[in-house]
């Protein structure tokens, strides 16, 4: 992959978070609410909702409003239903994307979906037409401005703790695990008081495209510019190397 390190990724995707913090506060209170209906409201017995809590941490949610989001969604039978949909397609030069959504009007989100991919001379394609070109993974990205362990030893600690495959790239270590693994491992890291810059399950792409057509580049942003903007809008993975 050219560009940036994954690190500088999360830096720059957190800045422009932190102009819009309303929105992966929604993103991830809609979250709280799916795991706390799906797995009631104590993280020690959900662990979709522990990880949630995780990545609320890592983007610097206050405790209170998560605990706010949690009681919320197990006092309240009437709230809001959300659900889950994905989108995939094709943006410029071929790229894949895939649109992870989590909506209370699935005709409304689909609409929203396909205008930014239409809008970016892109188009949504049919379910599983790009999916096969990424691994389902979880991934832990350290800072080493933020870690003290040696690498060689967080390595071990992660391996250990039952981790697939751990790299290092100039300024962060990236830590690899199996979906089903990724809770443990987490926990294990956390436990052993390591500082994570992000914690997710998400879709690595086997290949990236490159773009070097300035239209292309400007309508791919374009794309992503109108999914981000879209509050039904979870997640979106793409294989363009930044």
């Amino acid at each position: 992959m050219s560009g940036h390190s994954k690190f500088a990724n999360i830096k720059h995707k957190k800045e422009k978070n932190d102009a819009a913090k309303g929105k992966i506060f929604t993103i991830i209170g809609r979250e709280i609410a799916v795991a706390v209906k799906e797995g009631g409201p104590d993280p020690a017995n959900n662990s979709k909702l522990r990880d949630v809590i995780a990545k609320a941490k890592s983007n610097n949610m206050p405790n209170d409003t998560i605990e706010r989001g949690i009681k919320k969604a197990a006092g309240d039978a009437n709230s809001v239903n959300y659900v889950s949909a994905t989108y995939e397609g094709y943006g410029p030069n071929g790229t894949a994307i895939i649109v992870d959504t989590l909506t209370d009007n699935k005709n409304r989100t689909a609409a929203n979906v396909r205008n930014a991919f239409t809008k970016g001379k892109g188009n949504v394609g049919t379910q599983g037409c790009v999916s096969f070109m990424f691994d389902k993974k979880g991934q832990i990205i350290i800072a080493k401005e933020d870690c003290e362990m040696d690498a060689d030893d967080l390595m071990m600690a992660a391996l250990d703790a039952g981790a697939e495959d751990f790299s290092e790239e100039e300024d962060s270590f990236e830590v690899i695990t199996d979906p089903d693994s990724f809770s443990q491992v987490r926990q294990a890291l956390e436990a052993a008081g390591i500082a994570m810059a992000s914690a997710e399950v998400t879709m690595i792409p086997q290949n990236y495209v490159e773009l070097t057509d300035e239209k292309d580049i400007a309508n791919m942003n374009k794309i992503l510019d109108l999914l981000d903007d879209d509050d039904d809008v979870q997640q979106v993975y793409h294989n363009w190397a930044e």
